[in-house]
């Protein structure tokens, strides 16, 4: 019997606008890797849009552990999100000791757009800064990263060759693997800077730019990211097959008119993630 990958996913369910666990379970699960969700808090919409409700589910994370671990199930990989707390980082840290997971990827979501976001406190910050120290693979935006690095949130390389010296310092001098999202290029193109620890393997990927950001695309990334190292992929080829699918998701919505506050409309795009491909491009 062939075995299914199995990842436990931990972030927030926002019920509308396509971020965190909407985005995780439906990429996940057409790239064949069986979706667990630990779900952080329950809101109505992203933070995004004004006037969600938010339903702190801390209280819940400890005990469906537990549970999880008198069924003696295993875990082949660990994915965090977004956190809310200092206490949900740890138990993050604590998910990994319980149940060892093959592959840990952290997406540190601490803000964007040269700017830390209103909900992660400087407390908070050093929590998720923390628990990425221990993982596998991180997956930081520019701001992200700069604040990882101990600079201001506004701090950009200037060039690749800094790019590279950050993504360098970030992997802990080649012992982790790293992934800098957001990153632009000349001609219209936008994509990230990979750092593989196997074989310490650097470089960019890169894919046509849409001149619209939308929430939730660095979920977006980190999932397909996640479910193609499952299959076996080196890091960098599957670095590249999530920033060519999310800005095909990004042009698929710019051309159908949605606001951008509503997220990326990958539903209609998830079966190209379906069929076997030897070509990245031809989700396009």
């Amino acid at each position: 019997m062939n075995h299914t990958p199995r990842a436990a996913v931990v972030q927030d369910l926002s019920a509308f606008g396509r971020c965190s666990l909407t985005v995780a379970l439906p990429v996940l699960s057409v790239l064949g890797v069986q979706c667990c969700p630990l779900a952080t808090a329950l809101l109505s919409t992203h933070t995004g849009l004004a006037g969600n409700t938010f339903l702190d589910l801390t209280g819940q994370l400890a005990p469906a552990m537990d549970h999880w671990a008198r069924l003696n199930l295993s875990f082949d990989a660990l994915y965090s999100g977004f956190l809310g707390s200092e206490a949900q980082a740890e138990l993050v840290r604590r998910f990994r000791t319980q149940f060892h997971p093959q592959l840990v990827l952290v997406d540190p979501v601490m803000g964007d757009h040269g700017k830390a976001y209103r909900t992660c406190t400087p407390t908070l910050c050093r929590a998720v800064m923390a628990l990425a120290e221990e993982a596998d693979l991180i997956t930081p935006n520019l701001t992200e990263a700069a604040l990882l690095l101990g600079l201001p949130p506004e701090a950009r390389p200037r060039g690749e060759g800094e790019l590279s010296r950050w993504a360098w310092k970030l992997s802990r001098e080649g012992r982790r693997s790293v992934v800098i999202t957001g990153v632009t290029g000349g001609e219209g193109r936008t994509g990230a800077y990979c750092w593989d620890r196997e074989g310490n393997r650097h470089g960019p990927v890169w894919a046509e730019r849409i001149p619209q950001s939308y929430p939730g695309t660095g979920d977006l990334f980190a999932s397909v990211l996640l479910g193609r190292l499952l299959e076996g992929r080196p890091l960098q080829e599957a670095a590249a097959w999530a920033a060519v699918f999310v800005s095909a998701c990004a042009k698929h919505t710019l051309t159908a008119g949605t606001p951008p506050q509503y997220g990326v409309e990958l539903e209609a795009m998830l079966p190209r993630l379906m069929t076997p491909r030897t070509n990245k491009e031809d989700v396009l």
